[in-house]
């Protein structure tokens, strides 16, 4: 016999920890008892629901009959030449029917799955087409072992099914944000990481280069993607999203939070270099200033969540000159050309400056190029041929004079 206080103590937990509604496993239960009934007692063709009472621990059976006529059903008793020619078989509300060479739809009438109107009007007043009337079913006292198993094999499939809708609904929310977890395990790569309820894939290609994780370790992510499949709920992360840097600020900047500092577009090459371009709807509030933080807490925070990474903040500004000036940043632009047509910065920087704006394997270029989307060609300003010129014109009178001194002594002797 079911004990009720222990199947409600269940319910409750796994409504609490599985976040499965009650609701919802009574209604698989339901349809999980119905489906054994049907299995043992029904017929073909027969609409069999059932009626669990959570307080009694008693379980009714009904049949379902749809209420038709003669414009929805095919009644019969008529010749096979004149039946409707049948095209194909779908399924429709009301049971199967088949469209004919004339487009009659109509469904097949089932004494055990119909019931004409003429016989509904007799049951049940002001019944319509369509409308269901439902007939109490006998319970069976050899209701037993094969039915409780088929009910058991049901319950589990329906409570996995809700689990999974659940667990979608939760992370669906989650989508497009940063999500914590632990490594359950790593292989050929990638990082399996536990979120209770749903497991976490963190792919070679979006992990930071660098990066080693070990089982227990706790993993902050970008959730990019949700997935349902056959073997359960994915969850997609990255770590080398550019979008996984502006949530990192958003968490530790409440400007940006909060909607009065923008950050307009991010590039970023993982582990080694990232660029942000941020603006300040209130002109009181210093978006450059809100990221860094007060002795530049807010931005190491990030840069030590992304293993050092480092990070350069400019200003946004809708002038393309000041932008792409603004993203070359440390080096000083001397002057700037846009040509609008080809969607191209022409820069000239000084001598000195000409490695700095072009950076480390044309780190800070590139960088600036993906930030701005314009194309940056720099030039150098020909100071530094100049110096060169002049440094080599001194380095040759240098080793001249000792040459004429010795001529001179030689010449006194």
């Amino acid at each position: 016999m079911l004990d009720l206080k222990t199947f409600k103590s269940a319910l409750e937990q796994l409504e609490e920890e599985r976040k499965i509604p009650k609701e919802k496993i009574l209604e698989a239960i339901e349809q999980a008892m119905a489906a054994a009934y049907k299995k043992d007692y029904g017929k073909k063709g027969q609409i069999i629901r059932a009626k669990f009472d959570l307080e009694t621990g008693k379980t009714d059976f009904f049949q379902v009959k749809i209420v038709v006529d003669e414009t929805i059903a095919i009644i019969g008793g008529a010749s096979d030449s004149e039946k409707p020619a049948r095209l194909s078989t779908q399924s429709g509300a009301s049971g199967e029917y088949s469209v004919n060479e004339t487009g009659d739809e109509r469904v097949h009438f089932n004494a055990e799955h119909h019931i004409m109107l003429e016989d509904a009007k007799k049951i049940k007043k002001g019944v319509e087409l369509n409308d269901e009337i439902i007939f109490p079913l006998d319970a069976k006292d050899d209701y037993g072992r094969i039915a409780a198993q088929t009910a058991k094999q049901v319950i589990i499939q329906k409570i996995r099914e809700a689990e999974r809708t659940s667990i979608i609904d939760e992370y669906g929310t989650k989508e497009g944000e940063i999500v914590s977890g632990v490594v359950q395990k790593v292989e050929r790569g990638n990082v399996y990481i536990d979120f209770n309820r749903a497991t976490g894939i963190l792919p070679a290609e979006e992990q930071i280069p660098g990066e080693f994780w070990e089982r227990g370790h706790r993993v902050r992510a970008y959730l990019y993607s949700v997935e349902d499949t056959p073997r359960g709920i994915n969850l997609r992360l990255s770590r080398t999203h550019p979008k996984f840097i502006e949530k990192l600020f958003a968490v530790e900047a409440p400007e940006i939070q909060n909607g009065i500092v923008e950050i307009k577009s991010v590039a970023r090459e993982p582990g080694a270099r990232s660029k942000i371009a941020v603006f300040s709807n209130d002109e009181h509030i210093d978006a450059v200033g809100s990221c860094v933080g007060q002795k530049g807490t807010r931005v190491n925070t990030i840069t030590s969540e992304l293993g050092g990474e480092k990070i350069d903040i400019i200003p946004w500004s809708e002038n393309p000159k000041v932008f792409v000036t603004n993203s070359l940043s440390p080096a000083k632009v001397l002057s700037i050309e846009i040509d609008e047509k080809e969607h191209k910065a022409t820069v000239e920087v000084s001598d000195d400056q000409l490695s700095l704006a072009i950076g480390k394997g044309g780190q800070n270029v590139r960088l600036a190029a993906k930030l701005t989307g314009w194309r940056i060609d720099i030039k150098g300003d020909g100071t530094m041929v100049v110096e060169k010129k002049m440094e080599e014109e001194e380095n040759v009178e240098r080793k001249v004079e000792p040459i004429e001194r010795k001529v001179e002594l030689t010449a006194g002797e």
